[in-house]
């Protein structure tokens, strides 16, 4: 069964051998209401029988098994003979689930500092990562450098069928032809889309990466690190949601009745929301959010303060050195930190005001790699604040967001409609 699976899914992908130009397809972030999205999703979290995912999704039962049909017969998901009921009277039940072994899907997260390359499975688990610097010489030669290093990646899974590549990145992205302004890596209109098609030879969505952070809430909640912190789908199809991520770059998205709200001119931007801070902006003011909470010049500060050396032996020191002199015990680097996060406090409370959502999540690792930050950030929001209390969690995937954005970009075609999604591979 898994071979002639592997041989149906192989005939209708291309591989990167080929090198065939494929189009770039606008990422479709939300909760699709198609039928074979509906059943293919029941089965992303393992064994589920025909009628319990009839119930579940609300569609008839004759529909339920044309779907799966179909979806077997396109190798996305193979049945479980093996776990059918012993001694059942009658037509034996047989569950289906996503076929993890056969086929996956590239994700790039690229950030300022850094990129993320990762191979996932159908269900998002991802199987394998590389992070290599993000160059910082030239859009043209930094995008193919990208687009190289992850088709040298997705080489060594030799023994998987690549059927989609996921780009989630910052800046302003057109969806339609993966055209990236990035303003902290100086790109303009770098075709970042058309670059990886021709590099990697597979159909290709560029997202960008907060609304695509956000998408992973609603579209892989089951493979989170702490997936009891993150809401069901059924929740996700009603109400908003306020996505509030800070790294690096600083940005929101904002969900609504289980869609990602896509701007048609691209995402808003907080970066120079005025925080009150003396730090002065690239932009020529002082106190903008960004360039007051985020990593590198929260480094910055760190270094020009005292509170770790520019120079960690020969190599510069980084965020990571703050993060481990806070928890080592230091006091100037914890106040740093809690400086950071009364901040962030603040600005979350003003944005929440503003566009009074069901549930705010806070994502990056401003939020989830110092732990102790959170009840700075929990206090001057509460202060700061004017609305009652809302339903506010902090991302269940923790230091991986960046790469569950990668990830849920490559497999939102598929998600959306996938029987319309292998028509096109084989278009």
């Amino acid at each position: 069964m898994a071979v002639r699976t592997a041989e149906r899914i192989a005939s209708q992908a291309p591989t990167t051998r080929t090198r065939i130009p494929r189009p770039v397809v606008p990422p479709d972030l939300r909760l699709s209401d198609n039928p074979a999205a509906a059943v293919l999703r029941s089965a992303t979290t393992g064994p589920v029988f025909r009628d319990k995912t009839a119930r579940a999704t609300g569609l008839s039962i004759a529909t339920v098994n044309r779907q799966v049909s179909a979806l077997l017969t396109a190798g996305l998901l193979r049945e479980r003979a093996d776990l059918t009921a012993s001694g059942a009277v009658g037509r034996p039940r047989v569950p289906f689930e996503v076929d993890i072994d056969t086929a996956g899907t590239l994700g790039v997260h690229i950030g300022a500092a850094s990129t993320r390359i990762v191979v996932a499975d159908l269900r998002g688990r991802i199987l394998g990562g590389l992070t290599i610097a993000t160059p910082q010489t030239g859009q043209e030669f930094a995008v193919k450098t990208v687009a190289h290093s992850a088709k040298s990646f997705l080489q060594r899974w030799y023994r998987r069928t690549p059927l989609w590549v996921g780009v989630a990145i910052g800046g302003r992205v057109d969806p339609t032809t993966g055209v990236v302004d990035h303003p902290k890596l100086g790109w303009h209109a770098a075709p970042v889309g058309a670059v990886f098609s021709e590099v990697l030879g597979l159909p290709i969505s560029v997202a960008p990466h907060v609304e695509a952070m956000a998408a992973a809430e609603l579209l892989l909640p089951g493979v989170s690190q702490e997936s009891a912190d993150t809401p069901d789908q059924a929740s996700a199809l009603h109400g908003s949601s306020l996505y509030f991520y800070v790294r690096e770059t600083a940005g929101i998205s904002v969900t609504l009745d289980g869609r990602v709200h896509t701007p048609s001119s691209g995402p808003g931007s907080i970066a120079h929301l005025p925080t009150g801070s003396d730090v002065e902006c690239q932009c020529g003011r002082r106190g903008c959010l960004e360039a007051t909470v985020g990593d590198r010049a929260l480094h910055a500060r760190a270094v020009g303060r005292g509170i770790i050396p520019a120079h960690n032996g020969k190599a510069s020191s980084n965020i990571g050195d703050l993060y481990r002199a806070a928890v080592r015990g230091s006091e100037p680097a914890q106040e740093l930190l809690a400086e950071r996060a009364t901040v962030l406090g603040r600005t979350v409370a003003l944005v929440r005001d503003m566009l009074n959502p069901d549930r705010v999540v806070l994502g990056g690792q401003a939020f989830t790699t110092y732990r102790p930050g959170l009840a700075h950030v929990a206090r001057a929001f509460n202060e700061a604040t004017v609305l009652p209390p809302t339903d506010i969690r902090v991302t269940g995937y923790a230091s991986k967001v960046q790469e569950f954005a990668a990830v849920v970009t490559s497999l939102s075609a598929l998600y959306a409609d996938p029987l319309a999604a292998l028509r096109r591979l084989q278009a």
